[in-house]
């Protein structure tokens, strides 16, 4: 499945399937296991924090007199704010009209949207100002920060030589090369915790990383002994027993450990169940 960004010249509220891509060769876009042409999933602006319905309304009802020209174009026809702008910039939903986001926070920050209703036809003249084109870990940290995913690379791919002098087996690693009760040691971002009525105190925790998930059991003997490190980390590393029989596996951990530093910042959450 292809998922595109948010984009203030295509987004509607929700996020949406595409129409699919015309190619000069009409079958390239279908999928031969299905009967309907593959679509993309376009992000909506409610992916955005902060971003309100009723401006997004307004976006896409101007949008339907013409494309936007620029984000001053896009502040007037659709009479944003400065917290819409700071929105939709921190969103790298500006990219279409004024680039990466270091030039589309400039761009914004540069139109003046306490003009009166008889002002509005009046432009801002500025000369422009070109950043250096962020780095992906940047780029990553502010996709988790605006929007709570990145469409660009796993936060863990960026520390997978840090992670391997600590000796961490990658999800898919585990699930191809590990052999039942090996000692192994994983590390992720928690997605899932989640601790069943039926299941006498045992913890259940998903782990997430550049190549997949890992399920891990936490009994409850140690669950209350390193309660702080099950309960509060978002990068978590467990260290234990490697269990797979009939194509079911998990790791049993007997050691955590909180490697949220590695993160230096980022905010992620998981979905915690009891």
């Amino acid at each position: 499945m292809v998922i595109r960004p948010v984009d203030v010249q295509l987004s509607v509220w929700d996020s949406a399937l595409e129409e699919p891509a015309k190619t000069a060769n009409p079958s390239a876009r279908w999928d031969t296991r299905y009967r309907e042409p593959l679509r993309a999933v376009r992000l909506g602006f409610s992916r955005i924090g902060g971003m309100r319905a009723a401006t997004a309304e307004r976006i896409v009802e101007a949008r339907g007199a013409g494309p936007f020209a620029s984000v001053e174009d896009l502040t007037r026809r659709a009479e944003l704010d400065g917290h819409d702008l700071k929105c939709l910039a921190g969103a790298d939903a500006l990219l279409s009209l004024a680039g990466h986001r270091p030039d589309a926070v400039w761009a914004a920050a540069g139109v003046d949207t306490r003009l009166t209703q008889m002002l509005r036809e009046a432009r801002t003249f500025e000369e422009a100002v070109e950043f250096p084109t962020p780095g992906e870990g940047a780029e990553i940290f502010d996709d988790y920060a605006t929007l709570g995913l990145t469409l660009r690379r796993h936060p863990l791919a960026l520390l997978r030589h840090e992670l391997e002098a600590l000796g961490v087996w990658t999800s898919d690693s585990l699930r191809t090369g590990a052999e039942d009760r090996q000692k192994v040691r994983a590390s992720g971002i928690v997605t899932h915790r989640q601790q069943p009525s039926t299941a006498s105190g045992v913890i259940f925790a998903t782990l997430e990383d550049e190549t997949g998930t890992t399920n891990i059991i936490v009994w409850p003997s140690l669950a209350e002994e390193q309660r702080r490190a099950l309960r509060g980390s978002m990068l978590l590393t467990a260290e234990g027993t490697w269990q797979s029989d009939k194509g079911v596996q998990s790791l049993v951990a007997s050691q955590l450990t909180d490697h949220t530093h590695l993160l230096q910042g980022l905010r992620v959450s998981s979905r915690d169940f009891r």
